[in-house]
C-alpha cells in the first residue's frame, strides 16, 4: 500500500488521524473501564447483585449464553440464590430495613452501571465501525488515484508514442523523395556538361579549320555547326522541385486524446462473501464494491438457487441490495454487473448465499425429564443442512408467565440436546436453527417440568398384541386374536413378553414413576436394558428387573424376578398404584404399594448401563403409567 506524504494530505487525512487518536485513546480507556466495572461486579457479594425476591423486586431482565459442544454434556444454569436477612437483625445500628434498602439501592445502580457500560460498548463498536469503513474509503481512495494517474500516464505516453512514429515514418518519406530529386537533377547537370564539352569541342574544331583556310572542310564543319545548332535544347528540369507534403492523418491520434475525457465502461464488481446474521428465512442482504472511480449509473444484481438455470435479476443504483420472495434454508448463486454510458462491466465471480433455515420441529413424545436434566429432541425440518442450533430456555413463573430471564445453549451440532436444569421447577423451552444467514424463527414452545421423571412408551419396542393410548401413557392387551399379517415383528419389537420400554433420560440420578394396575390383571413392571432380549419374558433374564403380579385359584402371587429368580414374598394387600424408585447412585430398585406407603421389595444391583422402565401384560387388560410426580419421601431412603 501506498503511503501519502505529508505534502499531500487531503482533508480526509486528517480525520482518519483524529479517528485513529479516539480508537487508540479515548476508545480504550472506555474498554479499560468496562474492564474495571466487570472486576467490580465479579468480586461483588452476592447481595449486592440479586435483589431479594420477598419483596418482588428483581433485577433487570437479562440474557445469558452458554456454549456446547457435546450432545452428552449436561450444561448447569445456576441463576442466584436469595440472601437471607443478617440474624442479628441490625448492621451498624441500623435495622433490617435500612438494609434492605441500600441493597435495593445498591443493585438498582449496579444494574444501570451495567446497562450504561452496555451501551458505551455499542456506541465504541459503532465507531469503531465507522473508522475503519473510513480507512477503507481512504485506502480505496487512494488506489483509485493511483490507478487514475497510471491511466493518464499511459495516455500520454501512447500518443506521444503515435506522434513519433509518424514523425519518424515523415522523415524517413522525405529523405527518399530528397535523394530522389538529387539523383535526377545530378542526372540532368551531368547531361548538360556533357553537351557542353561537345559543343566547345566543335567550336574549337571549326576556330582551328578556319585559321588553316580550309575552306573545304571549314564549310563541312560549319554545315555540323548550323545542324547542332538548329537542334532543340532541352532545357527543362528533370525533376518537381516542390516536395509532395500530403496531410498526415493524425484521426487514431485524436482518438487517443478524446479517449482520456470518454468514460470508460466500468471494472467488474466483486461481491462480498455472505456475512453472518445477514438474511431471514425469505431474503437475503447482499454487498459488494468497485475497486476503482468507476462511473456507474445503476448496477445489475441476478440470482438464482443453485442447481437451477434461469436467474432472477434487479437493478438498483447503491452497492447493495435486499433480496426477496426467497425460499428458507436455500443456497443462493449472486453475481453483479455494472452499467454506465458507454457500457456494461464484466460479471463479478459467483458468490454463494444462503437463507435462514425454517424453524426446528420438537418431538415432544421424544422429550424426557427428571428432577436434574431435560433431554430435548427435534427434527431439522430442512432439506439443506444447518451449521447448528439453539436450545432456548426460561422458568415458568408461578403466574404461568414467562420469566424475563432466558438462557441459550448455543452451537448444539445434531438434533438432541442434554440441559441440566434445577429440581421443581417449569420451563418452557425452544429451539432454533442457525446458518450463516442467521438463527431461524423459534420453534414451537414445549413446557418441561422438573418435578419428578417424565418419559413417554417406545412404541418401536411394544408387541403387536399391545395398543398405546393417544396420550402415550395407557397400554392395553385385547383378547381377540391378530391375524398373521398384522404380526409383522423387526428387531426392537418384543416377540415373546407382551411388553413396552419407556423412554426415560439417559442421567444417573432418581427417577421415581407410578404404575396404575387392576388387581385382575396378570403384569410385569419393572426395568431392562435396551439390548435385552426381545424372545425373552420380562425377569427372565440378567438384563431385566421386574415385579410379576400372578392370579392363582387360590390367591394373588407377587414374584420380584431377575435372571429367572424370586425371593419367596407374601403381599396381603393387592396395590393397586405401585411406585417404582430406580437409584443409580445407591444401586437400587425399589417398588412400594403408594396406597398404604408400604415398601414391597428392593433390588440391589449396580446398573452399568442406562435402562429402560419396561411394562409387561400376561393376560388381557390395561396398565397406566403416571409420571412427573414428585417422589415420596420414602422412596430413597
Amino acid at each position: 500500500m501506498n503511503v501519502l506524504s505529508t505534502s499531500f494530505c487531503p482533508p480526509i487525512v486528517t480525520l482518519l488521524m483524529d479517528l485513529y487518536e479516539i480508537r487508540g485513546g479515548r476508545l480504550d480507556v472506555i474498554a479499560e473501564e468496562a474492564e474495571h466495572q466487570d472486576r467490580e461486579l465479579t468480586t461483588m457479594e452476592p447481595h449486592d447483585m440479586v435483589s431479594d425476591r420477598g419483596r418482588g423486586r428483581p433485577c433487570e431482565a437479562s440474557t445469558f449464553q452458554r456454549f456446547s459442544v457435546d450432545t452428552n454434556e449436561s450444561l448447569r444454569f445456576e441463576p442466584c440464590e436469595d440472601i437471607s436477612p443478617s440474624p442479628t437483625g441490625a448492621v451498624d445500628g441500623r435495622d433490617d430495613n435500612d438494609v434492605f434498602k441500600e441493597g435495593d439501592i445498591q443493585v438498582g445502580i449496579q444494574c444501570e452501571i451495567v446497562t450504561i457500560r452496555n451501551e458505551l460498548q455499542e456506541k465504541v463498536a459503532e465507531m469503531e465501525n465507522f473508522a475503519s469503513h473510513l480507512e477503507e474509503i481512504f485506502l480505496t481512495v487512494e488506489e483509485n488515484f493511483g490507478r487514475q494517474e497510471q491511466h493518464l500516464e499511459q495516455h500520454y505516453n501512447d500518443v506521444l508514442q503515435t506522434l513519433s512514429q509518424r514523425y519518424d515514418d515523415r522523415a524517413a518519406g522525405l529523405e527518399e523523395e530528397k535523394k530522389s530529386k538529387l539523383e535526377a537533377l545530378y542526372g540532368q547537370l551531368l547531361t548538360c556538361g556533357q553537351t557542353l564539352d561537345a559543343t566547345k569541342e566543335l567550336i574549337e574544331e571549326a576556330q582551328e579549320i578556319y585559321r588553316n583556310q580550309d575552306k573545304r572542310l571549314f564549310l563541312k564543319v560549319s554545315y555540323l555547326l548550323c545542324d547542332f545548332a538548329k537542334g532543340e535544347t532541352d532545357l527543362t528540369l528533370s525533376t518537381d522541385l516542390e516536395f509532395n507534403t500530403p496531410l498526415a492523418d493524425l484521426s487514431d491520434v485524436k482518438a487517443m486524446m478524446d479517449s482520456i475525457n470518454v468514460v470508460p465502461a466500468p471494472s467488474a464488481p466483486v461481491i462480498n462473501p455472505q456475512i453472518p446474521n445477514s438474511a431471514t428465512e425469505m431474503s437475503l442482504r447482499v454487498c459488494w464494491s468497485l475497486f476503482s472511480d468507476d462511473t456507474v449509473e445503476y448496477y445489475e444484481l441476478y440470482y438464482r438457487p443453485v442447481l437451477e438455470d434461469t436467474p432472477a435479476d434487479s437493478n438498483m443504483k447503491e452497492t447493495h441490495c435486499t433480496v426477496t420472495d426467497l425460499l428458507p434454508n436455500a443456497q443462493y448463486e449472486l453475481w453483479v454487473t455494472a452499467t454506465n454510458t458507454t457500457g456494461i462491466s464484466p460479471a463479478s465471480e459467483k458468490a454463494l448465499y444462503m437463507t435462514v433455515p425454517s424453524p426446528p420441529l420438537i418431538k415432544q413424545r421424544e422429550c424426557t425429564s427428571c428432577p436434574e436434566a431435560a433431554l430435548i429432541r427435534w427434527e431439522s425440518g430442512n432439506t439443506n443442512p444447518v451449521d447448528s442450533y439453539t436450545v432456548e430456555l426460561s422458568e415458568m413463573g408461578t403466574d404461568g408467565t414467562e420469566n424475563a430471564i432466558t438462557e441459550s445453549v448455543v452451537a448444539v451440532p445434531t438434533c438432541q440436546c442434554l440441559i441440566q436444569l434445577q429440581a421443581g421447577r417449569h420451563y418452557l423451552i425452544s429451539v432454533r436453527a442457525v446458518n450463516i444467514g442467521g438463527p431461524s424463527d423459534r420453534s414451537e414452545i414445549i413446557t418441561v417440568s422438573t418435578t419428578g421423571t417424565f418419559f413417554y412408551l417406545l412404541e418401536d419396542t411394544a408387541h403387536p398384541c399391545l395398543s398405546i393410548s393417544e396420550d402415550g401413557f395407557t397400554i392395553f392387551y385385547g383378547d381377540e386374536e391378530l391375524p398373521i399379517s398384522a404380526m409383522a415383528l423387526d428387531d426392537n419389537t418384543f416377540t415373546r413378553c407382551v411388553a413396552v420400554l419407556g423412554d426415560v433420560i439417559p442421567v444417573r440420578g432418581r427417577h421415581y414413576w407410578e404404575v396404575e394396575v387392576d388387581d385382575g390383571t396378570e403384569f410385569r413392571i419393572g426395568v431392562a436394558y435396551e439390548d435385552t432380549e426381545r424372545s425373552s419374558y420380562l425377569g427372565a433374564n440378567n438384563t431385566s428387573w421386574c415385579m410379576r403380579h400372578i392370579l392363582t385359584p387360590s390367591r394373588h402371587k407377587y414374584e420380584f424376578l431377575h435372571n429367572g429368580w424370586s425371593p419367596d414374598l407374601r403381599i396381603t394387600v393387592n396395590p393397586v398404584r405401585i411406585g417404582v424408585a430406580l437409584d443409580y447412585k445407591g444401586g437400587t430398585l425399589s417398588f412400594f404399594n403408594v396406597d398404604l406407603d408400604q415398601h414391597l421389595y428392593t433390588f440391589h444391583c449396580h446398573f452399568q448401563n442406562y435402562v429402560y422402565p419396561c411394562f409387561g401384560l400376561d393376560s388381557p387388560g390395561a396398565l397406566t403409567v403416571h409420571n412427573s410426580i414428585e417422589a415420596p419421601d420414602y422412596a430413597f431412603i
